[in-house]
C-alpha cells in the first residue's frame, strides 16, 4: 500500500528524533506481546518517552498497517478525497508545512476530516464539498480577522478558513495554524 506523504514523513522524523527506525520500534513492541493498540501506545509514552503522534503510528504499523481495527489511516484519508481528488494536493501542502512546526504532533483521520492534535487539537483539515476545503483552527478568544472565521458555537474547532484552491495558502492561513498549535502545546 502506497504511504501518505504525511505518515512517510512521521516515519523519517521518527528515525530523527528517537535514533530508531519505524522497524525498529515494532520489534521492541512485538518483544512485549501487547495486542491492545492502547495499551502500546501507553507503553511507547511510558517507558520510552514517545509523543503519542509516534507511539500511534508504531502501534498501527506494529499491528499490520491497523489490521486489528475496520480501516487503516491510509483508506480514510484516500475516502475523503473521493470525488474530490483536487483537494489532497492542498492537504499534502497543508500537512508537509505543519509538520515543521514540532515532531509532536498526531495526525488522526476521522471518516470525513483529518483531526491534528498537540496536548489537545488544535486544528481539522476537511475536504467539506467538492469547492470548499475547509480548515478547522482553535482559537479561543481570537477575534476574527482576515480569512479567519468565527465557527459557529459548540463546533470541534473555534474558527474555520474556507479556501477552493491551493493557490490560496499563505503565510496568513499558515500564521493562523501555527499560532493554534502553539496555544495547544
Amino acid at each position: 500500500m502506497e504511504i501518505d506523504k504525511a505518515t512517510q514523513t512521521m516515519i523519517e522524523n521518527l528515525l530523527k528524533n528517537t535514533g530508531k527506525s519505524l522497524e525498529q520500534w515494532i520489534e521492541i513492541l512485538n518483544k512485549q506481546n501487547i495486542s491492545k493498540h492502547g495499551e502500546m501506545i501507553k507503553y511507547l509514552k511510558e517507558k520510552h518517552g514517545l509523543t503519542h503522534g509516534f507511539a500511534n503510528l508504531i502501534a498501527l504499523k506494529a499491528r499490520g498497517a491497523d489490521a486489528g481495527s475496520a480501516e487503516n489511516q491510509d483508506d480514510l484519508i484516500t475516502k475523503q478525497y473521493q470525488g474530490k481528488e483536487h483537494f489532497k494536493p492542498i492537504y499534502d501542502k497543508l500537512i508537509s508545512e505543519i509538520l515543521t512546526y514540532g515532531n509532536d504532533i498526531e495526525i488522526a483521520p476521522k471518516n470525513t476530516y483529518v483531526s491534528l492534535r498537540r496536548k489537545k487539537q488544535f486544528a481539522i483539515l476537511n475536504p467539506a464539498t467538492k469547492t470548499r476545503f475547509e480548515i478547522g483552527i482553535n482559537l479561543k478568544g481570537q477575534e476574527p480577522k482576515g480569512k479567519l472565521e468565527v465557527e459557529k458555537p459548540n463546533s470541534m474547532c473555534s474558527h474555520k478558513i474556507n479556501i477552493a484552491d491551493i493557490s490560496e495558502i499563505d503565510k496568513e492561513i499558515i500564521g493562523w495554524i501555527k499560532a493554534a498549535y502553539d496555544n495547544a502545546g
